[in-house]
C-alpha cells in the first residue's frame, strides 16, 4: 500500500518544497520582464517550461532540496533576463526574432514568402478571417509578425502611398510602392 500511497511523513515536506518553489517562481518572474508573461517568443517559451519543469520536479524528488530547486530557478530565469537583454540589441536581437514578412500586398498572396513561413493558403485564409476579413480584396497588406501573429492593413479608401509601419518591411524585403 505504501507503494501507492507514499509515505505519509513525506507529504507534508513535498507540500512545502512545493509551495515554496511555487513562490520564488512567481517573485522571480515577477521581477524579470513582462515578455514572459505576455506573448511568448521561443527562448520566453523554454523559461516558462524550465520554470514548470522545476517547479513540477523538485518537491517531488527525494534527492533535491528546495535550496536546489532555488538554485535552478535562479539560474534559468538569469540565462533568460540576460537573454531578453540580448534581444533588446540591436546587433543581436535580429538573430532571435525573424523578420516581419510580407505575405499579402493589395490583395495578391506572394506565395514564396507564404512558402517560406511554412504556411499554405488555407492557413492564410484561416488567419485573415480570424481577423474578420471576407475577401482577400479588402487586404492591403498582410504581415506575418516576429511572434507569429498575422496583421492586416485594410484598404483604405482614398489612401495611395504605403504608411510608415509597413514601409520598412516592404523596403527589407525589396518592395517598392509603385503609388510612392
Amino acid at each position: 500500500m505504501e507503494h501507492l500511497l507514499g509515505g505519509a511523513d513525506e507529504l507534508g515536506w513535498i507540500a512545502l518544497k512545493a509551495l515554496l518553489l511555487y513562490l520564488s517562481a512567481v517573485i522571480g518572474l515577477r521581477f524579470s520582464s513582462r515578455r514572459t508573461l505576455a506573448d511568448l517568443s521561443p527562448f520566453d517559451f523554454v523559461a516558462a517550461v524550465a520554470v514548470g519543469a522545476i517547479v513540477g520536479r523538485i518537491p517531488n524528488a527525494h534527492d533535491a532540496s528546495y535550496l536546489t530547486g532555488v538554485a535552478t530557478l535562479a539560474a534559468v530565469l538569469a540565462g533568460h533576463w540576460c537573454v531578453t537583454r540580448l534581444h533588446a540589441s540591436p546587433s543581436v536581437g535580429h538573430l532571435l526574432d525573424p523578420a516581419p514578412r510580407l505575405l499579402v500586398v493589395d490583395a495578391q498572396v506572394r506565395e514564396r514568402d507564404l512558402a517560406a513561413c511554412g504556411l499554405t493558403r488555407a492557413d492564410l485564409h484561416a488567419l485573415l478571417r480570424r481577423q474578420g476579413l471576407e475577401d482577400l480584396g479588402e487586404v492591403r497588406f498582410a504581415i506575418l509578425e516576429a511572434r507569429g501573429q498575422l496583421s492586416v492593413i485594410r484598404r483604405a479608401s482614398g489612401r495611395r502611398s504605403m504608411g510608415d509601419l509597413v514601409r520598412p518591411i516592404a523596403a527589407s524585403e525589396g518592395w517598392v510602392d509603385p503609388q510612392a
